[in-house]
């Protein structure tokens, strides 16, 4: 039996800095910033912004070594990924897997928020790089 995604929990949007990603989302759009987040380890600077039940992620370089640097240099930014929150990460990576995605990572590992999560290639999920977390 598989399990449905419980909803769209953020998009990552990956911006070359935190500071121009907040002159977007949060002065032009209006969207309030509910929290900041680094990870030296990754090499990110994250700010959370809630939308209705969905996070706007803005995930910025924290230095040359960033997660997303390579990113940025060929794309110059833009949506990163689309996360999906669901009840069993084991369960729903096991689904995906056997219907052909390619998953980066052995394991899951802790995301921003402190919860597990997992990712699939995009050269296998139609383009998109798509996240699930498990809260």
């Amino acid at each position: 039996m598989t399990q449905e995604p419980k909803r769209i929990n953020h998009l990552g949007i990956a911006v070359k800095s935190l500071e121009e990603g907040l002159a977007v989302w949060r002065d032009g759009l209006g969207l309030q910033v509910e929290r900041l987040v680094e990870m030296p380890e990754k090499g990110l600077k994250i700010a959370f912004l809630p939308c209705g039940e969905t996070m706007i992620e803005l995930l910025a370089p924290l230095g040359e070594h960033s997660e997303i640097q390579a990113f940025l240099d060929k794309r110059g930014g833009g949506l990163h990924h689309v996360c999906l929150e669901v009840a069993d990460i084991a369960q729903a990576t096991a689904h995906a897997t056997a219907h052909g995605l390619a998953l980066l990572g052995q394991t899951p590992a802790l995301g921003a928020e402190g919860f597990p999560v997992r990712f699939a290639h995009p050269k296998t999920t139609a383009g998109a790089l798509v996240e699930w977390l498990e809260k």
